[in-house]
């Protein structure tokens, strides 16, 4: 089993509910082919560097899992065949990018602690 991370980003005219909707989708999808679900993220609507289809922002996701290696082609296959995805990009993770991944992870979860608890003293 390889490790891989996909960042997908969705169409902004979904509700907050379609978007979770389409996650789970995709998740289901992975989990039936074997794979197991390390993270997630969701980054929620943001502004895109570029017009996509003359849409200026979208709902970003991030995906991190462990699957078999022949999984990951039809994985793709149905990002190309859902209207509601305007990009993707799947980029199998080797041990060093697997350790930043963490690390950041931890950072990020050390920073929220800490500012809960500036707000709890407060």
């Amino acid at each position: 089993m390889n490790r891989y991370e996909t960042v997908f980003i969705m169409t902004p005219v979904l509700s907050e509910e379609q978007a979770a909707e389409t996650v789970d989708k995709f998740k289901k999808f992975l989990k039936g082919k074997g794979a197991k679900i390390k993270h997630e993220e969701n980054w929620g609507l943001r502004k895109l560097a570029y017009p996509i289809q003359k849409k200026t922002t979208g709902f970003y996701q991030l995906l991190e899992f462990e699957a078999p290696g022949e999984s990951i082609g039809p994985f793709e296959t149905e990002f190309r065949r859902d209207e509601r995805i305007l990009r993707f990009l799947t980029t199998a993770m080797d041990k060093y990018h697997v350790q930043y991944a963490e690390s950041r992870r931890n950072k990020a979860k050390d920073k929220k602690e800490k500012s809960s608890e500036a707000k709890a003293e407060a």
